[in-house]
C-alpha cells in the first residue's frame, strides 16, 4: 500500500512550524452563496500569502511566482476566493536536483473534519530518480483514493501545465491537457463526491520527508537548500462563492466527458505510467474493491 499524507496530518505539520504564519481568518471564513466569474489569473490579486513570508516571490506583474523551501521553512499561497466547480490550470516547474523529501502541491480544499479535497502532489526524489505525481480525492472527509504516476518528461527542465477540471459529474486531472485520471460521481451508489463544499486553491512547497520519498526512508538534504519551484500562467474558469447565484450547473455542460482522442491519450498514460492505483490494490482491499472501482462504475475508455 502506498502511504500518502492525510489532510489533517498535512495541516498539523505545516502549522506546527513557527515559520508558517497562516492567515487563520482565511481558513475559517466560509461564504454563504455563489456567483460565476471567469478569471484570467494573477498571483497578486487572486491569492494571499499562506505561509513563508518572503519565500513567496511574485514576479512579472503577478503572472509568475516562485516558492522556496529553505532550512527553516517552506512557503505557500491560497486563493482569496472559494470555488464550487471549474477548471484550474497552472504551469509548474519543479525543484531540480536532489529534491528528496520535498512536496510541491497544487490542490483544492475546503476546511474541517468533513472537508473535500482534490490533490495534485509532486513527491521529490534523489538526483536522477523520477518525481512521483500523486493524486487523491477527498469527499465528506473520506480520502484514500490515491492514484500515482511517473511523468513521461523531466518536470524540472521546463514548465508544464497541470489542471483540475471539476464539475458535478466528474473530476478530470490533466497534464499538458492530456487527461491522466477521471473520477466519476457515484453518489447514487453511496460513494462520496465533492459537490457541496466550496474549496480554495492552494500552491505550496514544504518539507514532507517523514513520508514523501520512499515512505520516509529518504530524508531531505538541507545542504541543498534553498529548494525552489516555479509557477506561472495561472488560469481559472470557475464559480466563486458569493450571495446571488447558484454554482450547481456551472461547468456541467462543457467537457462532461472525454472525446475519442482524449480517451486514447489517457489509455496510453494508464498503460505505461501508473505506479499505484487504489482500485488495483487487492492487498489493501482483500475483501473486495471499493464500489467505484468496479467495472460498471468506472469510465470506459474503449
Amino acid at each position: 500500500m502506498v502511504f500518502l499524507e492525510t489532510y489533517e496530518r498535512k495541516q498539523i505539520r505545516m502549522v506546527s512550524s513557527s515559520c508558517y504564519g497562516f492567515h487563520f481568518v482565511l481558513l475559517l471564513s466560509i461564504f454563504l452563496g455563489f456567483s460565476t466569474l471567469v478569471l484570467g489569473g494573477n498571483f497578486n490579486t487572486d491569492f494571499d500569502n499562506l505561509f513563508g513570508d518572503e519565500r513567496v516571490e511574485i514576479r512579472n506583474d503577478g503572472h509568475s511566482m516562485t516558492l522556496t523551501l529553505d532550512e527553516y521553512c517552506g512557503s505557500g499561497i491560497v486563493s482569496k476566493n472559494e470555488y464550487l466547480y471549474g477548471r484550474f490550470d497552472m504551469d509548474i516547474k519543479l525543484v531540480p536536483g536532489n529534491s528528496a523529501g520535498t512536496v510541491t502541491a497544487y490542490y483544492l480544499s475546503s476546511v474541517g473534519a468533513q472537508h473535500d479535497e482534490i490533490d495534485i502532489e509532486f513527491l521529490g526524489n534523489l538526483t536522477g530518480e523520477p518525481y512521483l505525481l500523486s493524486t487523491n480525492v477527498y469527499a465528506d472527509g473520506n480520502g484514500g483514493r490515491e492514484v500515482q504516476f511517473y511523468l513521461w518528461f523531466d518536470p524540472t527542465e521546463d514548465y508544464h501545465t497541470y489542471s483540475i477540471d471539476w464539475n458535478p459529474d466528474r473530476i478530470i486531472i490533466l497534464v499538458d491537457n492530456n487527461p491522466i485520471r477521471v473520477m466519476l460521481n457515484r453518489q447514487s451508489i453511496g460513494v462520496p463526491f465533492p459537490t457541496k463544499r466550496p474549496m480554495r486553491l492552494y500552491s505550496t512547497l514544504w518539507n514532507g520527508d517523514s513520508w514523501a520519498t520512499r515512505w520516509g526512508e529518504v530524508k531531505i538534504d538541507l545542504s541543498n537548500a534553498p529548494f525552489i519551484a516555479g509557477f506561472k500562467n495561472f488560469n481559472a474558469n470557475a464559480c466563486i462563492a458569493k450571495h446571488d447565484r447558484s454554482c450547481l450547473g456551472f461547468n456541467a455542460g462543457r467537457n462532461r466527458g472525454l472525446d475519442i482522442e482524449s480517451k486514447t491519450k489517457m489509455k496510453k498514460v494508464l498503460s505505461k505510467w501508473v505506479v499505484y492505483d487504489y482500485c488495483s490494490d487487492l492487498r489493501r482491499y482483500a475483501h473486495g474493491l471499493p464500489y467505484e472501482c468496479r467495472k460498471e462504475n468506472i469510465l470506459r475508455l474503449d
